[in-house]
C-alpha cells in the first residue's frame, strides 16, 4: 500500500485526489517549472492517493493506454473511471446495455490493481424513474476478467432525494457519490461497501483551496466513513434507513471549484488523514 493512503484505524483505506491530471495552470503551481509533461501523472501519483480519469466520458480508450497508466503509477495508487456519457446521457437508461459492454471491453481490466470505482455520472436534467434507475443498476457488472468492480452513480436532479432511490442503490451494492460544497443535491446516504464524494467549492482566495476549517471537517468525514459511522452532518434522503456500521473505502476528490487551488486541497486532506 502506498504511504499515502492510509487506513483509519482498523477502518477502510481512504484514498483522496483530483479530478484529471493535464492542466495548463498546475504547471508551475502543482508541477514544477519545466517538469515534462509526459512526468506529470507519475508527478501527481507519488503526491495523490487516486485521481479520477474524466476522459473515459468522451471517448473511448485503448487498452495499452490503460496499461501505460498502470505502469506510470506507484503500489496502492488508484484512479477511478467516469463511465461513458454514451451510457448516462440518455432519456432511457435501461437501453445503455451496449455502451456499458463496450466501456468494459475497451481494457479497463489492464490498469489491474490500479482500476477503481467507476462514477456513473447522470446528466442534471435526468429525473428519478425507480424502473429504470433499477434496469440501469443492474447493467453494471460485478466483475470484469475477473476483477471485482464498484459501481456509483452521481445523480444530480432534485428528484433524486428520494429513499426509493437509496434502496435501489443498496439492492445493487451501488454507492451514491455525495456531492459537497456544490449547486447539485446533496444525497450522503451510505449504500455500498465504500463511499464516493467529490467535494466542489475550493476557493481561489485560499491558498489550500479551503480554509482550515473546511478542510478538518472534510477530513473528519473522510476518517467517519472509513470508520462505519454515518453521521456526518451532510444531508440524506433517507435518514432512517442507517447502514451496517462497518469499515469502508472512501475515495474523495476535488473537483471543479477553483480548480488550480484542488491539487494543495487534496494534499493537505491527505495530510490530515495520514
Amino acid at each position: 500500500m502506498s504511504t499515502k493512503a492510509r487506513a483509519a484505524g482498523k477502518g477502510g483505506t481512504i484514498r483522496i485526489g483530483i479530478g484529471g491530471w493535464v492542466f495548463e495552470p498546475w504547471r508551475g503551481t502543482f508541477y514544477p517549472d519545466r517538469l515534462p509533461q509526459k512526468q506529470e501523472l507519475a508527478y501527481a501519483a507519488a503526491r495523490l492517493t487516486s485521481i479520477e480519469i474524466n476522459g473515459t466520458f468522451y471517448g473511448s480508450q485503448k487498452p495499452e493506454t490503460f496499461a501505460k497508466w498502470r505502469d506510470e503509477t506507484p503500489d496502492g495508487f488508484v484512479f477511478a473511471l467516469k463511465g461513458p456519457r454514451f451510457a448516462t446521457n440518455r432519456r432511457v437508461l435501461a437501453e445503455a446495455g451496449p455502451s456499458v459492454d463496450k466501456f468494459f471491453a475497451s481494457g479497463v481490466a489492464a490498469l489491474g490493481e490500479r482500476l477503481g470505482p467507476v462514477n456513473w455520472q447522470l446528466a442534471p436534467t435526468k429525473t428519478f424513474d425507480p424502473d429504470d434507475i433499477d434496469a440501469f443498476m443492474g447493467l453494471l457488472p460485478k466483475s470484469v476478467d475477473g476483477r471485482t468492480i464498484r459501481h456509483a452513480v452521481e445523480a444530480r436532479h432534485e428528484s433524486f432525494l428520494d429513499p426509493a432511490f437509496v434502496a435501489l442503490a443498496k439492492k445493487h451494492g451501488v454507492a451514491i457519490v455525495v456531492a459537497g460544497d456544490s449547486k447539485y443535491p446533496q444525497i450522503a446516504d451510505v449504500t455500498a461497501d465504500f463511499v464516493y464524494a467529490r467535494i466542489m467549492g475550493t476557493q481561489e482566495s485560499e491558498p489550500l483551496g479551503y480554509a482550515a476549517a473546511a478542510l478538518d471537517a472534510w477530513a473528519a468525514r473522510a476518517k467517519a466513513w472509513a470508520a462505519g459511522e454515518t453521521e456526518t452532518g451532510l444531508a440524506t434522503a433517507a435518514p432512517d434507513a442507517a447502514p451496517e456500521p462497518k469499515p469502508r473505502d472512501v475515495f474523495l476528490y476535488v473537483i471543479s471549484g477553483a480548480k488550480p487551488k484542488n491539487p494543495a486541497a487534496a494534499m493537505a486532506l491527505i495530510e490530515r488523514v495520514g
